[in-house]
């Protein structure tokens, strides 16, 4: 349950100028982004930017992602709601509480032990129950958990590991920025059998992904 009506209308103007006027076409994704509220998802002091067309800085030199970057990438992963998804990145949570919207269940892995639990106090204030969260090393995944129909990267391995890939199920849709910074891009793996197709879809700029577990 994702219910605030707390600035609906500066969210149904982000929905339309910065989202659907750029092209996402996808009404579950549309009326996702109506429905969760970002200025929940940052910190205080930026609550006055939640809905402005940029990232934001989030602490422990994390950011939560511009809102038509979240909505493309929601997009990409063509998701009905019958889906587990694997989220690699928690980071506010922003990511999470639009795929719990779109998604059966999400599985999602942070390593910043601060952001993860800030991340749980919010969705567990907007009654967020589909949704599974782990601190620990985003370049495993989740192997208990696998295979998943959709699996989703916010931040940029300079490779995506294999260990992330071979948790795609077949047919599944992976998303991930890939690169070094400057030199990121968006990418879409799907896997049929033991082949892996990818598309290059834009050109990005993430956090780069980190190894281990950090309680900063």
């Amino acid at each position: 349950m994702i219910t605030c009506d707390e600035r609906k209308d500066e969210r149904n103007f982000m929905v339309r100028t910065q989202i659907a006027a750029r092209g996402i076409r996808d009404t579950r994704v549309l009326d996702a982004m109506r429905k969760v509220p970002r200025h929940r998802f940052v910190p205080v002091t930026y609550s006055s930017e939640a809905y402005e067309d940029f990232p934001l800085p989030i602490g422990s030199g994390q950011t939560i992602s511009q809102p038509y970057i979240v909505a493309f990438m929601a997009e990409m992963l063509r998701l009905n709601g019958s889906e587990r998804v694997l989220e690699i990145g928690t980071g506010s949570g922003y990511g999470t509480a639009v795929l719990s919207l779109l998604a059966k269940e999400v599985f999602t892995v942070e390593r910043i032990a601060a952001l993860l639990e800030r991340a749980r106090e919010v969705l567990d204030a907007l009654k967020v129950e589909n949704v599974h969260m782990r601190l620990a090393d985003g370049f495993f995944g989740w192997a208990e958990e696998a295979p998943f129909e959709a699996i989703m990267l916010t931040a940029a391995p300079f490779d995506i590991p294999n260990a992330i890939v071979s948790q795609l199920a077949d047919g599944g849709r992976l998303v991930a920025p890939v690169g070094s910074l400057g030199a990121q891009t968006l990418v879409r793996i799907t896997r049929r059998g033991t082949h892996f197709d990818t598309e290059t879809l834009l050109d990005v700029a993430f956090v780069p992904m980190r190894p281990g577990v950090s309680e900063l």
